[in-house]
């Protein structure tokens, strides 16, 4: 195993708010990661979704660095061009799961904070069952437990219908094609207007790496929300857009019924399904509340 002194930072900066880049060695490969404040602060790490990737929580973790945490947003499997295998099944939810273990592990942390948004809020959902004595609080974004997305999905004809989208991005090869076609014109669809369209080029750019649009893909078709879920123990948060095309009321409600811990479910009215970013400023200020209490 590699030893921690192995992290290594890319970036310095003598603000305790600005980012610095770091790489992050582990078994399944290396990490690319966006991370702020002191090391020896309260420990957060902060989980991307599909098809951003670490720096959609630039705000957040600014935020908890000015407050004195240290916050660690990776690049997921796949995000990262050194840990980007090629086999479907290499993206199913209990290997990103391992990857939060090893991260933590090789930047020395023992407990932490940890918060998702989409794809990383299931990662999320999963490691905060699975490690319930290293996770001390969970914040779960836009995406709601895995059981109960199960359940509505099996039962509940709007998330259905929500959820039609799933069975096009499983495809082999069609996706990434028409996606990529004439410059990435649809790729660069589907963001809202507040994000920046410098931030979307990023997004976009990052994507456009060879084998990159196949991994974001792959995490659709490792996972298909028909496994044995288990409920949440530690103290949780969920905030669920009220405009979220993706996830409907019934699973967002429904997810209170997976966390016997203390739990908190806050609606973000006028809010789609990127939160983080969409309503950055609202975001940061219950992450930080719920924090706080735990």
């Amino acid at each position: 195993m590699r030893s921690r002194r192995d992290v290594f930072q890319l970036s310095t900066a003598t603000d305790a708010t600005a980012l610095t880049r770091l790489r992050i060695p582990t078994a399944a490969g290396t990490f690319d990661a966006v991370a702020a404040g002191p090391l020896d602060g309260r420990k957060v790490l902060l989980l991307h979704g599909v098809p951003e990737c670490g720096i959609e929580w630039r705000h957040q973790l600014r935020a908890l660095a000015a407050d004195g945490y240290r916050a660690v947003a990776p690049n997921q499997r796949g995000y990262s061009p050194g840990v980007r295998p090629k086999r479907v099944d290499d993206y199913r939810v209990e290997n990103a799961v391992d990857d939060v273990a090893a991260i933590a592990d090789q930047l020395g942390w023992r407990r932490f904070d940890l918060v998702g948004h989409d794809w990383g809020a299931v990662v999320g959902w999963e490691a905060a069952a699975r490690l319930p004595l290293r996770v001390r609080t969970l914040t779960a974004v836009s995406a709601p437990h895995p059981g109960a997305f199960a359940e509505a999905l099996r039962n509940d004809p709007d998330q259905q219908r929500r959820a039609a989208l799933l069975d096009y991005l499983r495809q082999p090869e069609v996706p990434e094609r028409e996606m990529l076609a004439n410059g990435a014109a649809r790729l660069r669809q589907g963001w809202p207007a507040v994000i920046p369209r410098q931030r979307v080029e990023q997004y976009v750019r990052q994507l456009s790496e060879p084998g990159a649009l196949t991994a974001a893909l792959n995490w659709y078709r490792a996972n298909t929300f028909t496994g044995d879920y288990q409920p949440v123990s530690v103290p949780t948060m969920y905030l669920w857009g009220s405009e979220d095309d993706a996830v409907g009321p019934e699973a967002a409600q429904a997810t209170s019924e997976w966390v016997t811990g203390a739990y908190r479910f806050e609606v973000l009215d006028q809010v789609g399904h990127f939160v983080p970013e969409e309503a950055a400023e609202r975001t940061t200020s219950l992450l930080l509340e719920h924090l706080g209490k735990f």
